[in-house]
Protein backbone atom coordinates (compact mmCIF):
# COMPACT_ATOMS: atom_id res chain seq x y z
CA UNK A 1 0.00 0.00 0.00
CA UNK A 2 1.18 3.50 -0.72
CA UNK A 3 1.62 6.05 2.05
CA UNK A 4 -1.45 8.11 1.10
CA UNK A 5 -3.61 4.98 1.04
CA UNK A 6 -2.35 4.02 4.50
CA UNK A 7 -3.16 7.49 5.82
CA UNK A 8 -6.71 7.20 4.47
CA UNK A 9 -7.14 3.93 6.36
CA UNK A 10 -5.62 5.46 9.51
CA UNK A 11 -8.05 8.39 9.33
CA UNK A 12 -10.96 5.98 8.91
CA UNK A 13 -9.81 3.98 11.95
CA UNK A 14 -9.47 7.21 13.93
CA UNK A 15 -13.05 8.19 13.05
CA UNK A 16 -14.39 4.76 14.01
CA UNK A 17 -12.43 4.79 17.27
CA UNK A 18 -13.78 8.24 18.11
CA UNK A 19 -17.33 7.08 17.42
CA UNK A 20 -16.88 3.97 19.58
CA UNK A 21 -15.42 6.07 22.38
CA UNK A 22 -18.39 8.45 22.33
CA UNK A 23 -20.76 5.47 22.39
CA UNK A 24 -18.90 3.99 25.34
CA UNK A 25 -19.03 7.26 27.28
CA UNK A 26 -22.75 7.61 26.53
CA UNK A 27 -23.29 4.05 27.74
CA UNK A 28 -21.41 4.79 30.96
CA UNK A 29 -23.44 7.95 31.55
CA UNK A 30 -26.78 6.26 30.87
CA UNK A 31 -25.87 3.30 33.07
CA UNK A 32 -24.76 5.49 35.96
CA UNK A 33 -27.95 7.53 35.67
CA UNK A 34 -30.08 4.39 35.75
CA UNK A 35 -28.08 2.88 38.60
CA UNK A 36 -28.36 6.03 40.73
CA UNK A 37 -32.09 6.00 40.02
CA UNK A 38 -32.38 2.52 41.49
CA UNK A 39 -32.43 0.44 38.30
CA UNK A 40 -29.84 -2.23 38.94
CA UNK A 41 -30.91 -4.45 36.03
CA UNK A 42 -28.99 -2.39 33.47
CA UNK A 43 -25.53 -2.84 34.99
CA UNK A 44 -24.57 -6.22 33.51
CA UNK A 45 -25.94 -5.60 30.00
CA UNK A 46 -24.11 -2.26 29.96
CA UNK A 47 -20.93 -4.01 31.08
CA UNK A 48 -21.28 -6.50 28.23
CA UNK A 49 -21.91 -3.71 25.72
CA UNK A 50 -18.95 -1.74 26.98
CA UNK A 51 -16.77 -4.85 26.76
CA UNK A 52 -17.89 -5.38 23.16
CA UNK A 53 -16.92 -1.78 22.33
CA UNK A 54 -13.54 -2.33 23.99
CA UNK A 55 -12.89 -5.43 21.89
CA UNK A 56 -13.89 -3.54 18.74
CA UNK A 57 -11.34 -0.85 19.57
CA UNK A 58 -8.69 -3.48 20.28
CA UNK A 59 -9.47 -5.11 16.93
CA UNK A 60 -9.00 -1.78 15.18
CA UNK A 61 -5.69 -1.29 16.99
CA UNK A 62 -4.55 -4.76 15.94
CA UNK A 63 -5.50 -3.99 12.34
CA UNK A 64 -3.53 -0.76 12.56
CA UNK A 65 -0.41 -2.57 13.78
CA UNK A 66 -0.73 -5.14 10.97
CA UNK A 67 -1.10 -2.32 8.46
CA UNK A 68 2.30 -0.93 9.42
CA UNK A 69 4.15 -4.24 9.12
Amino acid sequence: MRQDQKMTVVHGILCLTSLLLVLQLWLLTATMNAYMGGDRATVWPAFMGSSALLFMNLGLLRFLYRLDG
